[in-house]
């Protein structure tokens, strides 16, 4: 049996402003024939399927679209699980009419693990996976909040919280093998931060807990798992070094930082319930690059992109010593006649001069959220003693807002 793990394509996402639809149109439209052409038998979407909890109708109509084209192929199923990203209710309000495509949606976790252990079957009707759907663990769903507790009790109730759901789907993932009395795989999936996990900077990552916690340890998973399809993280890797924990990462550069990175999906051949992994390199619809030096150094490169036709958008960061008031006038004369564009353009040389202030030439697009609040703590000249505690109320209140459903009022 073939799978295919893949994650994290925050459908609708723009890069400064700037809308990508014809790239997730390529992208998906790439999918469905890879799908075809190597024969896959299960489709897995590790979490973020959109970018945002309310995604707009194109974002929407490719989703859709994209099913309906996996459904008519081959491919006998489709499972997806709910990211951070993603509204539990807007995914799950079509899940009862996408089940008669085999497309199975888990939006949110419940009460019940048995509505996230799903056995898959063939043509013939015959079991053939058991799939673990663990859907994104809101902090909610997983932690019961008390008065007085102490960072760590909240970190330690996280942790147990996430371990114990995992230990309860795999225990009814092997009832159910052992009831069926057939030797088929068990996989997982889940979308969370394991320790050590690679990221770039910009890559528009959320951290998922506040505080350490949003790295958990590879150990909290069952041995049981015959393999682990986990998104969040959009840097393909394994966990641990382990071959059947995975990554897959996003299918498209979802910064400049990621620029160079070669995406892939996963492809998962099960053998009795032996796995083996095959990365399957993802095209580059739009290309991306980051230039970066002095004056002459960025307009070198410039030259060269342009000797060969690029199309691409660029991020420029200017760091020379010399300061070049008329930045933006130069790259604009420099790229004119070509078909490429400047998306976002970094003076650090100006930003030095006035290190410590907020300059004009600085915009929210460089901060972060928690950068904004330590700002607006330093203006008001907040005491450094309060500001630790201030800044953790601040980003739970902020991660609370993220896990707000809003399709779900």
């Amino acid at each position: 049996m073939r799978v295919l793990h893949t994650s994290d394509w925050h459908i609708g996402r723009t890069l400064y402003g700037r809308k990508r639809y014809e790239e997730f149109e390529s992208f998906l439209t790439w999918l469905a024939e890879t799908i075809q052409e190597n024969s896959i038998d299960a489709l897995l979407v590790a979490g973020d399927v959109f970018d945002t909890s309310a995604p707009s109708n194109r974002a929407q109509e490719l989703y859709y679209r994209f099913l309906c084209r996996v459904a008519a192929s081959s491919c006998r199923h489709v499972v997806v699980v709910a990211g951070n990203h993603d509204s539990p209710s807007f995914l799950n309000a079509p899940k009862e009419l996408l089940k008669a495509l085999d497309v199975h949606v888990v939006g949110s976790s419940t009460e019940s693990p048995e509505d996230e252990v799903l056995v898959l079957r063939n043509e013939q009707d015959a079991p053939e996976l058991i799939v673990c759907a663990v859907p994104y663990l809101r902090d909610r769903d997983i932690r019961v909040a008390e008065a007085g507790e102490s960072v760590e009790d909240k970190e330690r109730k996280l942790i147990d919280g996430i371990r114990t759901h995992y230990a309860a789907v795999a225990a009814l993932a092997e009832q159910k093998r052992e009831e069926l009395g057939v030797d088929i795989p068990i996989v997982a999936m889940g979308h969370l931060f394991t320790a050590g996990g690679q990221t770039v900077d910009g890559d528009g990552v959320r951290e998922l807990y506040v505080g350490s916690l949003a790295h958990v340890t590879a150990g909290i998973f069952p041995a049981s798992f015959d393999y682990l399809a986990l998104g969040h993280l959009h840097v393909p890797q394994k966990v641990n070094g382990s071959e059947t924990i995975r990554y897959s990462g996003s299918p498209l550069a979802m910064g400049f930082g990621e620029a160079k990175q070669q995406k892939s999906v996963c492809q998962v051949e099960f053998h009795s319930t032996a796995a083996s992994v095959q990365l399957i390199d993802v095209p580059v619809f739009q290309k991306l690059e980051r230039v970066k030096g002095d004056w002459d150094g960025i307009l070198s490169r410039i030259l060269e992109l342009s000797a060969t036709d690029s199309q691409g958008w660029l991020e420029v960061i200017y760091d020379g010593i010399e300061v070049i008031g008329d930045l933006r006038e130069r790259l604009e004369a420099a790229i004119s006649g070509t078909q490429m564009e400047i998306l976002r353009i970094k003076n650090n040389r100006i930003i030095d001069r006035v290190l410590g202030q907020i300059h004009e030439e600085e915009t929210l697009d460089d901060l972060n959220v928690n950068d904004v609040f330590e700002r607006f703590l330093a203006v008001h000249d907040v005491p450094e003693d309060q500001r630790s505690e201030l800044l953790r109320a601040y980003q739970e209140t902020v991660s609370s807002l993220y896990e707000d459903d809003v399709q779900a009022e």
